[in-house]
């Protein structure tokens, strides 16, 4: 059993450095110093330092500084280097990331100056495959200074430059190949040569190397390099994709609290004049309806030509006829009743 969790607190100790099984080796810094590398080609510690202001990842980064007469290896050139001893061999193919920053007062010059480089083991000449800057352009060249350059890009001070480095080591210009994603995004697609120089193994150099002719001091900023065997062990995730917003299919009542204007007003329907109402005089019914015989107390006949079987009255020019004859038989009714009269009051003398 204890057995056991010694084994556990080890590999406690080992996953930090190792992410995961493809994750071969990092050179990223976060140890706080570059013990992670194998060496130094520097002439002071002041011009490799790993600083914590100007970052990529994590806590850490390098910054490489370089003055004219800078020559730690008296060879050509100045330079202050990390150097780590991959010995990339033939036909092994592996994965590299790591980041880089021009800062602000970088210098720019119309001549060579490394970033990082795989050299080959052998003493002089150009490397087998570098990243360089002339003027203000990155570039990518493989077999030499010979060959053309494969991908190039502008130096983008005070922005880091991500890269992914893909490559399958070889001396045949038909096995080789390389593939570079910058910012996450593929930015040269495979493409073959031959990256070794015959059997002479490969291995790595970061920093600033440059020509000597320059000379204005000059910084750069390294940070998170990893070696790995997968893509996916060096390659950010791609971001999650944004959901689309949903559409809000919600009636809503137009705002009127700042309109002073007057809501139309409906007009009503066109219609014909309404008949006019005539009143009710000795029974006789309004204008318009319709009454029975029964109860007409005028005892009138209907008649059907004025608008109805129950005499009911027309609205047009007939409204004063009946009113003038019930008058005229109430003026019959009193004067017979006056003849009657004197009839009735005789009757008691005839009787005497």
């Amino acid at each position: 059993m204890k057995q056991l969790l010694r084994l556990v607190a080890a590999a406690s100790l080992i996953m930090p450095a190792l992410a995961s099984a493809g994750t071969l080796w990092k050179g990223d810094f976060e140890t706080g110093n570059t013990s992670q590398w194998t060496r130094e080609q520097s002439v002071a510690s002041s011009r490799l330092q790993v600083v914590t202001d100007v970052v990529r990842d994590g806590r850490y980064a390098l910054k490489a500084t370089v003055k004219q007469g800078d020559d730690p290896i008296n060879a050509s050139g100045n330079r202050n280097e990390l150097l780590y001893v991959t010995h990339e061999t033939q036909g092994k193919e592996y994965f590299y990331k790591w980041s880089t920053l021009f800062p602000n007062n970088y210098p720019v010059h119309d001549s060579w100056q490394v970033i990082t480089q795989w050299h080959q083991e052998g003493c002089c000449g150009s490397p087998p495959l570098e990243f360089f800057v002339r003027g203000d352009k990155i570039n990518l060249r493989v077999g030499g200074n010979t060959m053309p350059v494969l991908w190039q890009t502008s130096i983008n001070k005070g922005n880091w430059h991500d890269f992914v480095l893909h490559v399958k080591w070889s001396a045949d210009k038909k096995v080789g190949f390389v593939e570079l994603y910058h910012n996450g995004k593929l930015a040269l697609p495979r493409t073959y040569g031959a990256n070794q120089f015959g059997k002479e193994l490969n291995y790595l150099k970061m920093g600033l190397y440059r020509d000597d002719a320059i000379k204005p001091e000059g910084s750069i900023y390294h940070d998170g390099f990893t070696m790995a065997s997968t893509l996916e062990d060096v390659m950010p995730p791609a971001p999650a994709p944004v959901p689309e917003p949903v559409p809000d299919t919600t009636t809503q009542e137009p705002d009127t609290s700042g309109d002073t204007t007057p809501p139309p007003v409906a007009e009503a329907p066109t219609t014909p004049d309404a008949p006019t109402t005539l009143p009710n005089i000795g029974g006789q019914a309004p204008t318009g309806t319709t009454t029975p015989i029964s109860n007409n107390p005028n005892g009138l006949p209907g008649d059907e030509s004025l608008g109805g079987p129950g005499g009911g009255c027309s609205a047009s020019g007939t409204s004063g006829t009946l009113p003038f004859a019930a008058a005229l038989l109430m003026l019959g009714a009193a004067t017979l009743r006056r003849r009657r009269a004197p009839a009735h009051a005789r009757s008691p003398s005839s009787k005497r």
